[in-house]
């Protein structure tokens, strides 16, 4: 079993290709902005996938029965729901499954909702399927990104056909309660809207006074209209080996996904599958240490940004992203792209535009709290009018 020191270590990513750190490969700029951590994966995926490396044949390979019971067990553990094995529809990320629900609901100048800011993969997928973008901004009151409900009313039309929800919501790390999510399917019923929630990011809730609750969980009526989105990759930091699946408890609904699959969509890595099969079965003591770990990270970024003039962000109660607003800091000092302020200082930040949010920028906290600390010190150094930096090391 690990233990809290590992996630102390500090890990070079730079030896190795990588999207997060081959953005900066040639300068000095500590990469907090894609949602991948700097964590080694848990021991026990690791010792999984050395067995099926060691066994040396590399065959075509469908989901196997102890992979289904790892996934319906850890889901049934971790948040109540007793899902079926036939429900699963196996799939390669996330981001394919949401892209496929945008293409098997309604026509083509159809109408998809959303609420920004959001995963950017979610503006874009309507487009993608010859449907109609149809976004409203979530509200920030009392310090807490909440729903307008009188706007997402008037955003519906009769064209609406998908409401796409994102829980624990990324960017502004929300985990929608069961009041938000009844009121949520109500709408869809009322406007006759399939659901497709993306909860890839479930296993990370911080708090323990906001569990996630999946939508499709509330009831069987909701259950039939929604397609649900998960994978191991954000909790357990296993992204590019390529697992997901989707839960689909109607039929009908499942087939005319699976048909839209065919023949465009690949099968999940067979390494993938062994690792998600470990992680659900294995790697909860593991999850709970890291849990521990970014909540102590969480706090040391939130109370350095609250002493920070001109920025301003929100406790997350999920995911290992924190949604910095920096439209005052902009304002005051004439900023023509925040993003670049920061990587100028040597941090590499989300840029909040393509998540609907100009003036924001999305810090990732998944990492030693040594790269935090220096991160954290720098943008500190940048607000402060002293952007010199050393390197991270």
């Amino acid at each position: 079993m690990s233990s809290i020191s590992d996630f102390q270590h500090t890990i070079d990513r730079r030896s190795v290709p990588g999207e997060k750190w081959g953005r900066y490969h040639d300068r000095d700029v500590i990469p907090m902005w894609v949602a991948d951590m700097d964590f080694a994966a848990p021991p026990v995926v690791l010792d999984a996938l050395h067995t099926r490396i060691d066994h040396g044949v590399f065959g075509y390979a469908d989901a196997w029965p102890g992979l289904a019971d790892a996934v319906i067990a850890g889901i049934e553990r971790d948040h109540g729901w007793r899902i079926e094995a036939d429900w699963l529809v196996w799939l390669p990320g996330v981001v394919t499954g949401f892209n496929l629900a945008c293409r098997i609901v309604g026509e083509p100048g159809d109408g998809i909702f959303t609420a920004t800011p959001v995963y950017p993969p979610f503006l874009s997928a309507p487009g993608n399927a010859d449907r109609k973008l149809q976004q409203c901004p979530l509200v920030l009151r009392d310090g807490r990104w909440e729903w307008d409900w009188a706007s997402v009313e008037r955003t519906l039309t009769p064209e609406s056909r998908l409401f796409m929800l994102c829980n624990p919501h990324n960017p502004v790390g929300r985990v929608f309660s069961r009041e938000e999510l009844q009121r949520i399917a109500i709408i869809a019923e009322r406007h006759d809207m399939v659901i497709c929630s993306d909860e890839i990011h479930c296993g990370l809730v911080l708090d323990d006074t906001t569990p996630h609750i999946p939508i499709a969980s509330l009831d069987q009526d909701v259950a039939r209209r929604t397609i649900t989105l998960m994978a191991p990759s954000k909790t357990w930091n296993i992204a590019a080996l390529y697992c997901a699946f989707a839960i689909i408890p109607d039929p009908t609904l499942r087939a005319r996904y699976r048909r839209a699959m065919r023949g465009i969509v690949p099968h999940p890595n067979v390494l993938g599958m062994v690792a998600t099969e470990a992680a659900y079965a294995h790697g909860e003591a593991w999850r709970l240490e890291l849990l521990e770990v970014l909540r102590q990270n969480r706090q040391k970024v939130v109370d350095e940004i609250a002493r920070l003039p001109g920025l301003a962000c929100t406790m997350p109660e999920a995911t290992y992203l924190a949604w910095i607003d920096c439209r005052q800091l902009i304002a005051e000092r004439n900023i023509d792209s925040p993003v670049r302020f920061f990587e100028e200082a040597g941090v590499g930040l989300s840029d909040g535009a393509p998540f609907g949010a100009p003036g924001f920028v999305r810090l990732n906290f998944g990492c030693p709290p040594a790269i935090l600390d220096e991160g954290l010190t720098r943008i500190r150094k940048a607000v402060s009018g002293r952007p010199d930096h050393a390197s991270p090391g």
